[in-house]
């Protein structure tokens, strides 16, 4: 049942409202930081391994208890936020993710390590959210512009930088303590960034009689199992060898995404809050863009997951160096995410299937440059550049373009839909495209490996070429 009392809002005291470039770093930063932890544990998961001595279903869920605590609870997070204040939600997120950081550094077997993920998870979910719904209530115009090409620069970045930032971590191996800095480095930045967000963020007041929305407990728990049913299988089936459990649980998870579906129309047509508000997936674009989020995030975790299986597992390269050679993608992403608002007009209704076009290339040259089981000297590198350009082009004027029209009072509701798009399409990336490749590879050596890869890389391709035609079937429409 809906209640309706005073609704938490942003204040504008001058203290805030005058460093809005501050808040935006603040919660940018965040961000940026909670991001790392999804991809920074795939250069560290052989030494956890070896170190806890963890089996193989052990290590994925190390890898995945995070990911998948952080997709189910997003839409709830954003809910709260909307809820209670953003400001409050992101704060309390920030400490519980810092918290369980700690405690992931300090975790002495493969059980409290995953369970410390899982809380690690809930913490970013609970704070995530309220950085677009904060860029939307703050900026107006061409900052908000400005505000959300920074954001969209950041958010697939982060997954680069994850692996850059693992292995030169584990490679460094601080005082002997091997894979745990990759934990713990989050506890010092996340202490910075609660003392600086108690500063910058704005405060949140009861003001008005706005109408706050139930949390929709059952919506919340329809979703949870028809995100759990379908993750789950996607982590842990290439491990099991796809038992009968996986195919059910994944044709159980579409039965549950339908009853979820209907359950949430209903409750809108009788009056009620529903997790997702029926208007936010009517706005123009959003469906489509959630359909091309997640095809570029897929592409993008898969790609990094089979070339990091590639280069550590069959051509042997330290952890430093498999991770350092994903820095041109993520310092390319990051450069054009912030720099394609300012290209000529007329381009602007081409970049995103450009995007999706110039990354299926770059994912056939990846394969091309690595096929005889070599290094790819340096011809690789500029592959990989035109990879990072190809996702950002992919990723950018997408979300941008999508939030453009949602209102003010639905960024919660439209920030919590595409951050789980993104969450699912990650996870179904690196499920999909890692099995494929590990399903691929027909034996032992580089050479093998190479095969398997290029495999993968066609597979690539295709998603991004499907990309760039529903980017040319939208403008066309």
């Amino acid at each position: 049942m809906t209640t309706t009392t005073a609704r938490p809002a942003l204040s504008k005291d001058r203290r805030t409202d005058r460093r809005p470039g501050a808040l935006l770093a603040v919660v940018l930063a965040a961000q940026f930081m909670a991001l790392l932890d999804v991809f920074i544990v795939n250069v560290a998961a052989p030494t956890i391994r070896t170190e806890l001595a963890a089996g193989g279903a052990g290590i994925q869920l190390v890898v995945a208890g995070y990911t998948i605590a952080y997709a189910v609870l997003l839409i709830t997070g954003a809910r709260l936020g909307d809820r209670i204040g953003h400001r409050r939600v992101h704060l309390l997120g920030l400490a519980v993710f810092t918290a369980a950081s700690l405690a992931c550094g300090l975790a002495a077997d493969t059980g409290q390590l995953i369970a410390f993920r899982v809380v690690q998870g809930a913490g970013s979910a609970l704070m995530i959210p309220q950085v677009l719904s904060l860029i939307q209530r703050t900026f107006t115009g061409e900052a908000r512009v400005r505000a959300l090409g920074a954001y969209s620069a950041v958010l697939a970045t982060g997954a680069a930088a994850g692996q850059v930032v693992g292995g030169v971590l584990v490679s460094a191996d601080l005082f002997g303590t091997g894979w745990r800095p990759v934990f713990l480095v989050n506890v010092p930045i996340g202490l910075v960034l609660l003392v600086l967000g108690t500063k910058v963020l704005p405060r949140d007041t009861d003001s008005g009689a706005g109408r706050v929305r139930s949390l929709d407990l059952p919506g919340l728990l329809l979703l949870a199992g028809s995100v759990s049913l379908l993750t789950v299988p996607l982590v842990l089936g290439q491990e099991a060898d796809w038992p009968l459990w996986t195919w059910l649980s994944l044709g159980g998870s579409l039965v549950l995404f339908a009853v979820f579906g209907a359950y949430e129309a209903g409750l809108a047509r009788r009056g009620g809050a529903p997790l997702i508000a029926p208007r936010v997936l009517r706005v123009p674009g959003i469906g489509k863009a959630a359909l091309r989020i997640a095809a570029v995030m897929a592409v993008n975790a898969g790609f990094l997951f089979t070339l990091t299986l590639h280069l550590q597992g069959a051509l042997g390269q330290s952890a430093l160096r498999a991770g350092l050679t994903f820095g041109p993608t993520a310092a390319v992403f990051g450069l054009v995410g912030l720099t394609w608002r300012r290209w000529p007009a007329r381009l602007q209704p081409l970049l995103v299937p450009a995007g999706f076009l110039l990354t299926a290339a770059s994912a056939l040259g990846v394969g091309a440059a690595l096929e005889d089981g070599g290094t790819g000297g340096m011809p690789l590198y500029p592959v990989l550049c035109a990879m990072g350009a190809g996702l950002a082009l992919a990723f950018g004027p997408v979300l941008t373009g999508a939030l453009a029209t949602v209102r003010p009072e639905d960024a919660a509701d439209a920030s919590g839909l595409l951050a789980t798009v993104t969450q699912l399409g990650q996870l179904i990336g690196v499920a999909a495209f890692g099995s494929l490749y590990l399903g691929a590879v027909a034996g032992p050596g580089a050479r093998a490996s190479a095969e398997a890869l290029g495999e993968g890389t066609l597979a690539l391709a295709a998603v991004a070429v499907l990309g760039a035609s529903v980017g040319l079937l939208g403008r066309r429409r």
